[in-house]
């Protein structure tokens, strides 16, 4: 069905080439007055823009005044809708027995050219012929008739008359747009807008923007006071909504001089506004067309008058441009009058015979200029093109409407008030002077501008059409949207974007921004100097994450996740301990296993050798001490893998620092009984006591108790805990156990490695002894190697974290409780297992007498 009508109003083009066209005119045009009178009682004074003259050359017309000869006519057909709808309104009450009774209105209507002096010496010929003996004094009022003046569109236009009808405090009803200079009654007291004041059209405008992600936007405004509001309502809206404007062009009054300037900078963004009315825009629009502008989205308030420039190109600058209307319903009854509208029904209308002659192929008389009868047999309004005359009540024709409606009833109430003084039977005309109607018209204007007929209310809600015109002339608009700036917010725009057709060159929604958005990931960084819509993206720092675009800043995750990869997601981060389970963990558990099952068998051997000379010459009991202990070393470094709690947290120190002092304890304890046994093997000597008291055997509770002390004012004042670090890994959260005291660590620390270097003070200095089974230089190496460890152990541990860190640990337990077992205990294994000859009472004398010789030949040498 669309592509029926599509290539039916392509192919009928050609028949309405323009409604606003350029002709050169003809003797019947220049025969056929400007202006003319429908008949009534009572007379409304109609001024509207429908047609004006332009002369390339201005060559004086050599007998008619401020005429040219190279006059030429232009046209805007889609203006006379305000005739209609005056006719239409005038024709409605004259048919309404209960308004205005007996008395039948009528208008004048004259064409409101393009300058103040025409303008006005249309003003004083209405109201010489008609009006003048009803304004000034001395002149018989009895069958003046005209009443009050229809101005418009133009607000330049409404002043200018304002200014003369405000002289007589003569009624004018304005039709265009509101503007705030005509609201001024103290220069204008017996002016009344019909017109709304505009209070959220530029809400309406910026609340599009904001849908289609427009933030980047240029305005057109005409330079005058009305642009300069309009201006200031868009920035607020825009500054709120977070839209930039990329360039304001202010209209000129003249294209001369500024032609190219005002062209610069265009290709700055594909959306540009069109604020104005139709007055303003007209040589705008015309210049728009005439360039060409396919690749904008004409975001306006006034659907363009495509027809200025229409002709057979396809392509149109305002194809797909987006316009906001007041909404109005349509009127059925206006579109079945203007279907009877014809030249020879209303033969004093000056425009229907050009319409027919034009678009109906009808001819004028050579003899008195009147329409023949040979038209097409369809002629008929409502079949023009949108484009020339549009059925679609515009805002303009539904003020006419009211603005007549609001006349008739003043007048009626006028009449309700001379009932009494003078009787209707006389059959005389109604008599008033027109400055009477001021007090009805404005108790009318101040309950509001309502349609007395149609009952529409005006309220602030907007059409949004999208205008279709490809290929030219076609014309369609079709509402694709509204806005209501009383619905709650967040509902206020409705739009069916499939519905939209976009302007030439874009296939999906245009894009108009400054920047390109920033993508989830990255957040926007403002460039000095420049609009906040136009910046550089960066990436969300560590840790944070945007998962929106164009974010102007990152939000960053909780301390228990993580940003992944291309931050725009957190994620739980997993708890991460060193367990049996993995490599690690399994290796030093293994390890430590099999140490501890070795020492148990070192301990068995030598519980099973404990009678042979090797195991007796090194103290015995002090063996089995440091091997049980060193087992109780070994298997404490299991505590610190796997998960921790509160129990292993203070096991692992406790366990940790009273086996290897009760270790370190035993190795000095028999570096001492090495010294003290061979220091008593000389007579006289003060130290032989201590041998058969045994006092080496204290050293290791004595030592015990002092570490145990120093654990228990540990324990008390800052005991180790569960600790985490959600930072020291991207994606784990350490579980661990914080050592509570630092200073108390490394004072446990720092009590063994002393221990440690006591002992190997105590066997380094008796290692040269003589004695078969000296086991000292076998104490000093794993003391030293026990000392090395955990003073390496110490900047380890401050520069790891996590599982590392507890790993070293354990490795530097492993290590340091390895030393002691190699050391101190596989040279008397090897003696043991591997030989047995020389762990015998034979051997031993044997070793001893041949020392003696040897140091009995050294002293006879001497």
């Amino acid at each position: 069905m669309f592509y029926s009508f599509f290539i039916f109003c392509f192919l009928h083009i050609p028949n309405f080439v323009s409604a606003v066209m350029t002709v050169n005119i003809s003797l019947c045009f220049y025969k056929i007055p400007e202006d003319f009178h429908h008949e009534g009682d009572v007379v409304i004074g109609a001024f509207f823009p429908i047609h004006t003259y332009y002369s390339p050359n201005k060559v004086p017309h050599p007998s008619l005044p401020y005429q040219y000869m190279d006059n030429y006519l232009q046209y805007n057909f889609k203006n006379y809708q305000y005739i209609l709808a005056l006719l239409f309104a005038i024709e409605e009450i004259n048919d309404n027995p209960n308004l205005l009774p007996n008395v039948s209105l009528g208008f004048d209507f004259y064409n409101v050219r393009f300058t103040e002096k025409e303008t006005l010496m249309n003003v004083c010929f209405w109201l010489t012929d008609q009006g003048l003996k009803k304004i000034l004094p001395n002149y018989n009022c009895a069958n003046s008739n005209v009443t009050a003046a229809l101005t418009g569109t133009s607000w330049t236009t409404s002043a200018q008359i304002g200014t003369l009808l405000q002289l007589f405090k003569f009624p004018q009803l304005s039709f265009g747009p509101y503007d705030p200079i005509l609201s001024d009654h103290g220069q204008y007291s017996s002016l009344y807008q019909m017109s709304p004041k505009y209070s959220s059209i530029s809400l309406g405008i910026v609340s599009l923007m904001v849908h289609f992600r427009w933030s980047w936007v240029g305005l057109i405004l005409p330079d005058d006071h009305k642009g300069y509001i309009i201006l200031s309502e868009l920035r607020d809206d825009m500054e709120r909504k977070g839209v930039c404007i990329a360039f304001v062009k202010m209209i000129p009054l003249t294209w001369t001089s500024y032609y190219t300037k005002f062209w610069e900078n265009m290709d700055k963004t594909n959306v540009i506004i069109i604020y104005g009315d139709v007055d303003s825009l007209t040589s705008l629009m015309r210049n728009i067309g005439q360039r060409l502008l396919t690749g904008k989205v004409w975001v306006m308030n006034i659907e363009p008058h495509i027809t200025d420039y229409a002709d057979y190109f396809m392509l149109d600058s305002f194809h797909g441009s987006l316009i906001f209307t007041h909404n109005y319903r349509e009127s059925f009854e206006l579109t079945k009058f203007i279907q009877t509208v014809n030249p020879y029904k209303y033969p004093e209308d000056i425009y229907l015979p050009k319409l027919w002659h034009l678009f109906f192929k009808c001819s004028f008389s050579d003899i008195d200029c009147q329409l023949l009868a040979n038209c097409q047999s369809n002629a008929s309004l409502d079949v023009l093109p949108s484009h020339i005359l549009d059925m679609t009540i515009s805002e303009e024709s539904y003020n006419i409407y009211n603005a007549v409606y609001a006349v008739a009833h003043s007048l009626h109430q006028m009449s309700l008030q001379q009932v009494e003084k003078q009787a209707d039977e006389n059959g005389e005309a109604m008599a008033f002077f027109p400055w009477q109607l001021n007090i009805l018209l404005k108790d009318i204007n101040e309950r509001g501008n309502i349609s007395l007929d149609w009952r529409h209310k005006l309220n602030a809600e907007y059409d949004i059409l999208n205008l279709w015109n490809l290929p030219k002339g076609l014309g369609q608009k079709v509402k694709i949207g509204s806005f209501s700036a009383n619905a709650p917010e967040g509902q206020q725009l409705s739009l069916s974007e499939q519905m939209i057709q976009w302007a030439g060159g874009f296939l999906e929604i245009p894009q108009s921004v400054c920047s390109e958005s920033c993508r989830p990931g990255f957040r926007k960084v403002t460039l000095e100097g420049k609009a906040i819509c136009c910046y550089n993206c960066t990436p969300c720092a560590d840790n944070e994450i945007s998962n929106e675009t164009d974010v102007d800043q990152c939000v960053k995750c909780p301390e228990s996740h993580y940003a992944n990869t291309e931050k725009n997601h957190c994620f739980q981060k997993t708890v991460s301990f060193l367990t049996y389970e993995e490599p690690l963990g399994m290796t030093l558990a293994s390890i430590a296993l099999c140490l501890s099952v070795l020492t148990t068998f070192v301990i068995g051997v030598f519980v099973k050798y404990r009678d042979t000379p090797i195991v007796k010459a090194n103290n015995r009991g002090l063996s089995y001490t440091l091997l049980i202990t060193i087992t109780f070393c070994l298997l404490c470094s299991l505590n610190f893998i796997g998960q921790p709690n509160a129990a292993s947290c203070i096991l692992q120190q406790t366990i940790f620092g009273v086996a290897f002092t009760v270790a370190l304890a035993t190795v000095l304890a028999k570096a001492i009984t090495v010294v003290i046994a061979f220091k008593a093997t000389f007579p006289g000597r003060m130290v032989r006591w201590l041998m058969t008291s045994r006092a080496p055997n204290y050293i290791i509770p004595l030592f015990t108790l002092i570490q145990l002390l120093l654990c228990g004012i540990w324990m008390a004042t800052s005991p180790p805990f569960i600790d985490q670090d959600v930072h020291a890994e991207h994606r784990q959260i350490l579980l661990f156990c914080n050592k509570g005291s630092s200073v108390a660590f490394h004072c446990v620390l720092g009590y063994l490695c002393s221990l440690a270097l006591g002992g190997y003070t105590m066997a380094f200095l008796s290692r040269n002894l003589p004695d078969t089974f000296n086991e000292s230089k076998f104490l000093s190496f794993s003391m030293l190697v026990f000392f090395c460890v955990w003073v390496t152990y110490l900047p380890v541990y401050h520069s790891t974290k996590g599982k590392v860190m507890v790993a070293m640990e354990v490795f530097s337990i492993l290590a340091s409780s390895a030393a002691l077992l190699g050391f101190i205990f596989a040279p008397k294994c090897y003696i043991i297992l591997f030989r047995p000859d020389r762990n015998s009472f034979h051997h031993i004398r044997e070793k001893t007498h041949s020392g003696r010789n040897k140091s009995l030949k050294i002293q006879l040498k001497k």
